[in-house]
């Protein structure tokens, strides 16, 4: 699994873009990819790995980096710090 951060939707799209033509290059045919209308979060399934690319705020919401009791990046904690408590 391998978790990214785009700056922005349309950063995040870049990304994704830019993974799924690189990929599709090399061979990939059949790719899982879920989440480029919004571009909060996009999935790309590649089989053995899977690709998660995150706008900031939607990475820190759902926190993936936990599942492994491993902190979110320095860059992120900026945003933990600033969300509302729920």
């Amino acid at each position: 699994m391998i978790v990214a951060s785009g700056r922005s939707n349309r950063h995040v799209g870049a990304l994704a873009d830019y993974v799924i033509k690189g990929l599709k290059e090399r061979g990939h045919k059949s790719l899982g990819v879920e989440g480029l209308e919004g571009c909060d979060w996009v999935l790309i399934d590649i089989g053995d790995v899977v690709l998660h690319i995150f706008r900031p705020e939607v990475r820190v919401y759902y926190n993936l980096e936990k599942i492994w009791s491993v902190p979110l990046p320095e860059g992120l904690q900026d945003i933990v710090e600033q969300a509302p408590e729920e």
